[in-house]
């Protein structure tokens, strides 16, 4: 009798599976899952799992979809939603180019969440802001994206896509900001 009251602490702890030094290291969280996360969580990750998920993101845009829904970069066009085109592998999508065409942008919608203006490290120096104008400057020339007016860009954090384009309007997940600025030399 005066053993079971030992015994219970280890039943309770091989009833819960593996633990101690030998159980398994948590995995690194999937895109889909960083994506919801709160963009402090991602900023705290390491640069080479940034890195990764950047990389494993590029990757899950290039795999297509039929529904445009499930995609991690929809857009509506002529009514329909459709996955954008893929981006390349090798994009960094802080570096942008214009192509000698200036493409005006708008990131003070008046309803919009604004976009935080301090430097951040893990933007490399960049402050939310500034990334999320190289960002949409780099998705709009690769897609193409010739609004009439000003494109409109909105901060949505915790939507389950890293980028979306309807009508004038490019909606960025800042998790996309923090896996986009992940060091080079950790890609």
């Amino acid at each position: 009798m005066r053993r079971l009251p030992l015994l219970l602490p280890v039943l309770l702890l091989a009833a819960c599976g593996d633990v101690g030094m030998g159980a398994p290291a948590p995995s690194q969280p999937s895109v889909r899952q960083v994506l919801l996360e709160p963009p402090e969580q991602v900023e705290a990750l390491p640069a080479q799992a940034r890195a990764e998920l950047f990389r494993s993101l590029l990757r899950a845009s290039g795999a297509g979809t039929a529904d445009g829904l499930l995609a991690l970069f929809p857009m509506v066009q002529d009514g329909a939603v459709r996955a954008a085109p893929a981006i390349d592998g090798r994009l960094d999508l802080l570096d942008v180019s214009d192509g000698g065409e200036p493409l005006v942008l708008n990131l003070d919608a008046a309803l919009a969440e604004r976009w935080p203006l301090e430097r951040r490290e893990a933007l490399q120096g960049l402050s939310e802001r500034e990334a999320a104008e190289l960002v949409a400057r780099s998705l709009a020339a690769r897609w193409g994206l010739r609004p009439r007016a000003a494109l409109r860009v909105e901060r949505a954090t915790g939507a389950p896509y890293a980028a979306a384009y309807a009508e004038g309007v490019l909606r960025l997940n800042p998790a996309l900001l923090y896996l986009a600025a992940a060091p080079a030399d950790a890609r």
